[in-house]
């Protein structure tokens, strides 16, 4: 083993093959079976199936209701985006009105009445007074400033609130947020059209028609306003476009019209009233009630108060002080006067204006309050209760301008009734003056004689006329002023025929009495018809010195804006009628009736008077119309039925009324002679029978041994 030299490997074992462990046998399963573990159960075949039928179906609605979804919500922003093309920039849609307004000042150019739709100017939500855009959003939409132009949550409280009222879903409180209301003022971008809807109030009942197709247009009508105009933008047209009452557009015209001031400067008091208007203009304006309008302003306050728009101080100040009227606005002066200006003018100018006017007009506040408390005052005093009686007076100047109009014993009206120019009634005994006018106009004097006996007048027609006096008595010679004093009705007719009917009636209608006049001897008894105005325009052209009047009101038209009137006056003092003479002699004779005669009961306290009272057969109209050196006032008072009155003459409450309305009328100012002669008391001549007025008039120096043989001889052969 040593002579080799290479070393021997290592020892080493071989490795033993290892036995393969085989895979452990599974135990054999058991007959019986193990426990289930608690709260499991094999699943019931048929309840599977059911409920494998009902996840199909859910599964199905859950496509379905995305696909319609997604389909529903690219009509709706279709529809949203075709409503955002439409819409114009806010400039044009703050006044889109299709009428215009007229403003109506008075004598002394202050504003005292309104008509048509007021719009004050354009105003924004960031001129406006703060109380006043808090106001709106604390009682339209407090969510305002927060929803994408409609809230599902306000619609779901309105719909419960109706619900629970008894109403229906849609009817009541419709849960509209301001940007929906703004698009229902817009009509939902329907403009006006003439052919479509016979007038501007019809198309707006349409604009407002609630039916769940139109509720859906609305809402997304308003949607696409939030993103076409931002929230400022939104609020500056609903405040310019709401109707807040009394045809006030926008929140400055109602302002103006309320409170004499812009929306600019309004109180938090005031803001609450006019946010109050905008659930119901006509209920709480506080020109039909304005207590009403205080509560629910007071309402409001709360709801400021409550969103912390007010503190608790403010709130108590402007429950403590809560807003009031202008004193146009409460005076809501000349609701007659204004319809009748209004009608005046040329329709295209007042009554159907697309344009802003302003009217200057012959109106004084001042007299129209002393009117209306004038009869007031004697229907509280000297009426019986629950009378349905009615009167209306008109106050003017001698040259026709009228100052105060009562055309009805509601005096805070707009659009009534005016029986002060629209009534047609009998004028009886008011009528004599302008008999003796043209007596007088011939060349007799106030003394002249005529005979108070029994006549009969043959009609063609008719048959005999036997007029009889009031009295059912006769007086024997009287003068013209005696006969006109003691408004002696067969004096009257004798004088009427002796001068000619015809004549007379010229007199009366160049007077400015343009109704027909009675063609019978009973003309001068005052049988025909004529209105109150016309009426007291004539006795006007007496007290100017003899000269036609025409009545009017209307002093200059203009364009809002502009310094050139359109439209001036129309009306005064026109031809002269009769003699200056025969008018101051006229002025006397009236004025003895009320020194003496009928119209006793007019007479005015240190200041000469003139007048005549007049009532018609059975009663059923009663005058008194009469004059100072300052002023003419007429007075009518009857039944718009033709009912008689008990125990009312022209003498009794219509001279009351006169009365009462002329001494209010004068307060504070100097007593002025009447322009009258007093005759010379000298026996004079009763009038000529003349057939032709023109040809027939004696001259005043004719001998009147003459004509007072002439007279007797025609009066003898009746």
């Amino acid at each position: 083993m040593s002579g080799t030299g290479k070393k021997k490997p290592a020892l080493v074992a071989e490795r033993r093959p290892t036995a393969r462990k085989k895979p452990a046998a599974k135990p054999a399963r058991s007959a019986a079976r193990r426990p289930r573990k608690p709260g499991k159960r094999s699943r019931n075949p048929i309840i599977a199936f059911f409920q494998s039928i009902f996840g199909w179906m859910l599964r199905l609605v859950w496509r379905l209701t995305w696909r319609m979804g997604a389909v529903l919500a690219m009509l709706l922003a279709a529809a949203v985006f075709y409503f955002h093309s439409t819409l114009p920039p806010v400039a044009e849609l703050l006044d889109a009105r299709t009428r215009g307004s007229v403003t109506l000042l008075d004598r002394y150019g202050t504003v005292f009445a309104w008509r048509g739709d007021q719009f004050g100017g354009q105003i924004s939500t960031e001129t406006v007074a703060p109380a006043l855009r808090n106001a709106v959003i604390a009682t339209e939409d407090k969510r305002f400033y927060r929803h994408f132009g409609v809230s599902p949550r306000g619609i779901a409280s309105a719909v419960r609130i109706n619900l629970r009222e008894g109403r229906g879903p849609l009817s009541g409180n419709g849960g509209s947020t301001i940007t929906q209301q703004t698009a229902k003022l817009l009509c939902l971008g329907v403009p006006f059209d003439a052919a479509l809807w016979k007038s501007e109030a019809e198309y707006e009942a349409d604009c407002r028609r609630t039916t769940l197709w139109r509720k859906v247009k609305e809402a997304v009508y308003a949607m696409a306003m939030e993103v076409r105009y931002t929230k400022n933008e939104v609020l500056t047209i609903y405040l310019n476009r709401a109707y807040l009452g009394a045809g006030a557009r926008g929140v400055e015209a109602a302002s103006e019209r309320y409170f004499g001031k812009s929306a600019n400067e309004v109180n938090a008091a005031e803001a609450a009233m006019l946010a109050g208007l905008l659930k119901a203009p006509s209920t709480y304006a506080p020109t039909n009630n304005l207590q009403r309008a205080q509560d629910r302003a007071n309402v409001i306050v709360g709801l400021m108060e409550d969103q912390g728009y007010l503190t608790t101080a403010q709130a108590a100040d402007a429950r403590a002080n809560p807003a009031e009227l202008s004193d146009a606005a409460a005076a809501r002066a000349g609701g007659y006067f204004a319809d009748w200006v209004m009608e005046s003018g040329p329709s295209f100018l007042t009554r159907d204006t697309t344009e802003d006017v302003i009217i200057r007009s012959t109106f004084d506040p001042r007299l129209q309050q002393a009117a209306e408390d004038a009869m007031n005052f004697i229907f509280e005093n000297k009426v019986r209760e629950g009378s349905k009686a009615q009167a209306a007076i008109v106050v003017m100047s001698a040259d026709g301008a009228v100052r105060a109009m009562v055309g009805g014993r509601k005096t805070r009206v707009s659009g009534a009734f005016n029986r002060a120019t629209m009534a047609l009634r009998q004028t009886g005994s008011a009528f004599k003056p302008f008999v003796y006018a043209t007596a007088l106009d011939l060349g007799f004097t106030p003394n002249a004689t005529v005979v108070d006996e029994p006549i009969t007048i043959n009609v063609p027609g008719s048959g005999p006329y036997s007029p009889r006096n009031y009295t059912k008595d006769f007086k024997g010679k009287v003068t013209l002023t005696e006969a006109l004093k003691h408004s002696l009705n067969i004096p009257a007719v004798r004088v009427s025929e002796s001068v000619g009917r015809e004549n007379v009636r010229v007199i009366a209608s160049e007077f400015g009495i343009k109704s027909d006049l009675a063609p019978g001897p009973a003309l001068a008894l005052g049988t025909s018809e004529s209105t109150l105005l016309e009426m007291t325009g004539a006795y006007a052209g007496i007290l100017n010195g003899g000269r036609s009047v025409k009545p009017y009101g209307l002093i200059e038209l203009r364009l809002q804006g502009d310094d050139t009137p359109l439209f001036d006056q129309q009306g005064g003092m026109g031809e002269r009628v009769i003699t200056e003479k025969a008018a101051r002699s006229l002025t006397y004779m009236m004025n003895q009736v009320i020194e003496g005669g009928t119209g006793q009961r007019a007479k005015l306290p240190g200041r000469e008077a003139a007048g005549k009272t007049g009532t018609t057969q059975a009663a059923r109209d009663a005058w008194f119309i009469g004059f100072t050196a300052d002023y003419v006032a007429g007075v009518w008072m009857g039944y718009d039925d033709n009912t008689p009155l008990t125990g009312v003459t022209g003498g009794g409450l219509p001279a009351e009324i006169w009365h009462e309305t002329m001494v209010r009328v004068h307060e504070g100012l100097p007593a002025s002679p009447l322009p009258m002669d007093v005759p010379a008391p000298v026996a004079a001549p009763a009038p000529q029978n003349t057939a032709a007025r023109a040809t027939s008039r004696p001259a005043a120096n004719q001998p009147e041994r003459i004509l007072r043989e002439v007279l007797d001889a025609i009066l003898g052969k009746r």
